[in-house]
């Protein structure tokens, strides 16, 4: 079901459409689990993508892919450009991954998540052709305070003064990469703590924008597509993202000026990034993490955790579901 403007104007995503997407990203988990600590990436992907791809086809909506997830390393993947969901409702830009985290679930390890974000056709930046992105995240006191073109140092301390809290009890979310040696080194430096992540962007930058969350800032670069998808839920959490695209050659930033992105340290507002805030992102644990329960099997029931959050109304909702095993088998 969706909703009509009084004009009869152009469908938008809405609330019920929210909790439709949630059905794919429990299907895209349930399926993976088999794959959890297997160390196979690719399998679980896989298995991640099919079932999504599946629940997709019933859910009543115009989609198209801007951001499909899988490209980096020719996993298996919902491709940019594909259509999705019945044809019938609202036309939307998609961003999905049906497994963030795949090494994380290859390992057996936390944070691995599957995730859907979608907004208003046209609203999210195509970023696709410049596979990584540097990115700035924390809550809503870093808004106006904080800037990805300041030192890493001076935003830890401008954010510490809006949260009113000293430096050293900072946390700072980093991808656990080389290319971070430097930004580790000055976050600790500056007195900050660090919570180095093996994978799960997406996570990451979320958990540090929530209220009370275990870190205040996510920073470093990561994949282009997780900072779409992350936007889309910041929009709900009233936090502060900014993005550059980061190139990792010639040949990719030829790429991306051919595509009209822009480079050379141009930095991307949350507004540009994903315009507007009629936003949907909507997340299921695959793997045990702080945003949410991974899936887990207890005799006749499979249990699942969700969360949905809805830029326009500024909401995140947890869905805890029981699905009955013989329908999975």
């Amino acid at each position: 079901m969706v909703s009509i403007s009084a004009d009869l104007g152009p469908l938008h995503p809405d609330r019920n459409l929210a909790l439709e997407l949630v059905r794919a990203t429990e299907a895209a988990a349930i399926r993976a689990v088999p794959f959890i600590g297997r160390g196979d990436k690719l399998a679980a992907d896989g298995a991640a993508v099919d079932a999504m791809r599946a629940f997709f086809s019933t859910v009543d909506f115009d989609g198209t892919i801007v951001i499909g997830e899988g490209e980096k390393d020719q996993a298996p993947m919902l491709f940019n450009g594909e259509k999705v969901g019945s044809g019938r409702g609202p036309a939307c830009d998609v961003a999905v991954d049906p497994i963030d985290g795949t090494s994380l679930t290859a390992a057996g390890r936390q944070n691995a998540l599957s995730v859907i974000a979608v907004s208003d056709s046209g609203a999210m930046l195509d970023a696709s052709s410049v596979f990584y992105m540097d990115k700035l995240v924390t809550g809503p006191a870093g808004v106006g305070v904080v800037d990805i073109r300041l030192p890493i140092g001076e935003n830890i301390r401008l954010l510490a003064k809006a949260l009113g809290k000293p430096v050293d009890e900072i946390v700072v979310s980093v991808l656990n990469r080389p290319r971070h040696e430097k930004l580790i080194a000055d976050i600790r430096a500056a007195g900050a703590g660090t919570r180095l992540m093996s994978d799960g962007d997406v996570a990451g930058g979320i958990n540090a924008a929530r209220h009370n969350a275990r870190t205040d800032m996510c920073a470093g670069i990561g994949g282009s597509p997780e900072g779409i998808v992350t936007a889309c839920a910041i929009k709900a959490l009233g936090g502060h993202i900014q993005g550059r695209l980061w190139t990792r050659d010639d040949d990719e930033a030829q790429k991306g000026a051919d595509a009209g992105l822009k480079l050379d340290g141009y930095v991307y507002e949350a507004d540009e990034l994903v315009k507007g805030d009629n936003t949907i992102f909507v997340a299921t644990g695959v793997t045990d993490g702080q945003l949410v329960a991974g899936v887990r099997r207890e005799g006749d029931f499979i249990y699942s955790e969700s969360v949905v959050l809805r830029g326009r109304s500024g909401t995140l909702r947890r869905i805890v579901s029981e699905h009955l095993t013989s329908k999975w088998l």
